[in-house]
């Protein structure tokens, strides 16, 4: 992959990159950190990619491993809302705030795999943890999202 490809494919994965890395670290400047780093790190490691067609999900397990480590530099920070959140509705906004109450385990496998429609099998390798385990991460989200809301007797 030469550096131009890798700056195209890159641009086209900007926006999820930076939510991805937002369900992990709740301060843009280390979400910014996180993704730049990455970013960083996988054209340093470029060789390491086996298939071109896995780029994504390579690409995001570098960025939450990524998160990870600020995020255990700095556990005294709080999950919060983000600084510049424009949020359409009143109900977006309690989805939200209710979204980042989760445990962080459970916000990200949600958030990668409703947000940003990665299937289980994906959302596992990208995470290093068994399938049957991103099953149960989102059946627990859900379960946590809808008595939260108020939508256990919906379901």
């Amino acid at each position: 992959m030469t550096k131009a490809e890798f700056a195209q494919r890159v641009r086209l994965l900007e926006r999820r990159l930076y939510r991805v890395s937002r369900t992990i670290l709740s301060r843009n400047a280390d979400c910014e950190d996180a993704v730049q780093e990455a970013l960083l790190k996988a054209w340093a490691r470029l060789d390491t990619l086996r298939e071109e067609k896995y780029f994504e999900t390579w690409l995001v397990r570098i960025l939450i491993n990524e998160c990870k480590t600020i995020w255990r530099r700095k556990p005294w920070l709080e999950t919060e809302l983000p600084e510049n959140m424009n949020v359409a509705s009143t109900e977006e906004h309690r989805l939200f705030e209710t979204l980042m109450i989760l445990p962080k385990k459970q916000r990200v496998t949600l958030e990668l795999h409703y947000i940003e429609g990665y299937k289980t099998r994906e959302i596992a390798g990208m995470l290093g943890i068994p399938e049957s385990t991103v099953k149960w991460r989102l059946a627990q989200g859900r379960k946590t999202l809808k008595r939260e809301l108020g939508e256990e007797a919906h379901a």
